[in-house]
């Protein structure tokens, strides 16, 4: 079974926090490789039991960061086609802010 969880304070101590034995990390481009090495070592200092599990992204994400999808949004850009409908109205209510051309994702539930 796999959970994704929001946390603060140290990976390690959350995954002891909710008994978790292995810890899923995103790789998309070399310096994600040589961050998420070290945090590894780190994190296997202070936990040597729980494991760090690295997946490598799909290409067409591979330059995709939270970081600028975030700053697009902010300035009005469109980032609907970087992550969920879900996702970018929600950065949209948050900055408030939309594209000039922007369509609300519409409920199948309603």
């Amino acid at each position: 079974n796999v959970s994704v969880m929001p946390y603060g304070g140290l990976t390690v101590d959350f995954a002891r926090k909710v008994d978790a034995n292995v810890v899923v990390r995103g790789l998309r481009v070399f310096s994600d490789f040589e961050f998420e090495f070290r945090m590894a070592l780190a994190n296997y200092r202070l936990a040597p039991h729980i494991e760090a599990v690295t997946l490598l992204t799909r290409e067409e994400h591979m330059f995709l960061s939270g970081t600028i999808v975030r700053e697009i949004a902010s300035l009005s850009g469109d980032v609907t086609s970087m992550v969920p409908p879900a996702v970018a109205e929600a950065l949209y209510e948050r900055f408030n802010t939309k594209p000039v051309d922007y369509n609300p994702p519409v409920s199948l539930r309603d």
